[in-house]
C-alpha cells in the first residue's frame, strides 16, 4: 500500500527575521502616526473643526499736521534755451518765495521737468489747389519748458499766504492743499484697534446667544479702507491767482482713517 506524502518546504531563516523586522517598523510607524494626529488636535497649523468669524470696522478721526500744494511754471519761446532760461527765473522766484513762508528744504520737491516741441499744423489744401508735397507736414514754432514742484507745509497757518503768493507769481496749475498726517500710521493703527474692539464685542455676543464659549482666535485678516477723506470745516476759500490775491481763509478739517478686520475663533 502506497503511502500519501507532502512536501514542507520552510522558508529560510534569514527571510523569517527580515518579514518580522518589517511587521514590527510598520506597527511602530503607525502608532507614531496615530499618537502625533490625537496630540495635534488643537495645536498651530491643525485646523479647528469648530469656529465662527465675526467681522468689524473701524475708524479714527485725527487733525493733519501737513499741508501738500504743487504748482507748474511753464513758458514757450522760440528755442529752448530760450523757454528754459524763463521758466528758471520764474521757478526760482517761487522756490525763494517758498522759503521765504519758512518752507524748509527737505519739504520741497521737483516732481517733473518737461520739455515738449510746439507745431503748427497746416490747412487743409483748397479743392482744386496745387499743394507741395510736404504741406501736411506739422512745423515746429517753438519749445514749451515746465517744472512742477510741490511743497510740503508744516505751519497749516501759512497755508493761505502761500497760496495767494504763488498766484501774485503767476504760477500755473496751482492745487491744493491736501491737508494729511504726515505719518498716516497712526491714523490706521488707531482705526485698526476700532475695528479689532467692535469685533471682540460682536464675537462675545454671538458666543452668548449661541451658547457656547470662545476659545483661542486661529485666523485674522485685515483690510485698511484705502486713502484717508478729509472732514471739513467751515470757511470760505478764495482765488490765489487775482492780481493782487487776498490771502484765503483755507480751513483744514479733520481725515478720516477706516479700516475692517476679520477674526476666527475656536468655539467649546
Amino acid at each position: 500500500m502506497n503511502e500519501e506524502k507532502t512536501l514542507h518546504i520552510a522558508p529560510p531563516k534569514r527571510i523569517e527575521r527580515a518579514a518580522a523586522i518589517a511587521l514590527f517598523v510598520l506597527a511602530g510607524f503607525l502608532a507614531v502616526q496615530i499618537v502625533g494626529t490625537v496630540q495635534g488636535f488643537g495645536r498651530p497649523g491643525v485646523p479647528a473643526t469648530d469656529t465662527i468669524t465675526v467681522q468689524g470696522s473701524g475708524q479714527a478721526t485725527m487733525p493733519p499736521d501737513v499741508a501738500r500744494v504743487s504748482f507748474t511754471v511753464e513758458n514757450t519761446a522760440p528755442t529752448v534755451v530760450a523757454a528754459q532760461k524763463a521758466t528758471t527765473e520764474q521757478a526760482n522766484a517761487a522756490l525763494t518765495f517758498v522759503e521765504e513762508q519758512g518752507v524748509a528744504e527737505k519739504d520741497v520737491k521737483t516732481l517733473s521737468y518737461n520739455i515738449s516741441p510746439q507745431y503748427s499744423y497746416p490747412s487743409p489744401c483748397p479743392l482744386g489747389a496745387v499743394c507741395p508735397p510736404d504741406y501736411r507736414t506739422p512745423k515746429v514754432t517753438g519749445y514749451q519748458v515746465s517744472q512742477t514742484t510741490q511743497v510740503t507745509v508744516r505751519n497749516l497757518e501759512k497755508v493761505g499766504d502761500l497760496l495767494a503768493g504763488l498766484g501774485e507769481l503767476e504760477v500755473q496749475n496751482l492745487s491744493g492743499p491736501a491737508f494729511a498726517l504726515d505719518d498716516e500710521t497712526a491714523g490706521y493703527d488707531a482705526a485698526r484697534a476700532d475695528a479689532i474692539a467692535k469685533a471682540k464685542a460682536q464675537a462675545k455676543l454671538l458666543a452668548k446667544q449661541l451658547g457656547v464659549r470662545l476659545g483661542k482666535i486661529v485666523n485674522f485678516s485685515e483690510s485698511s479702507g484705502g486713502f484717508p477723506y478729509p472732514i471739513y470745516g467751515f470757511g470760505m476759500g478764495g482765488d490765489a491767482s487775482v492780481s493782487k490775491a487776498e490771502a484765503p481763509n483755507i480751513p483744514s478739517g479733520e481725515n478720516t482713517y477706516t479700516a475692517s478686520v476679520s477674526i476666527t475663533y475656536e468655539i467649546r
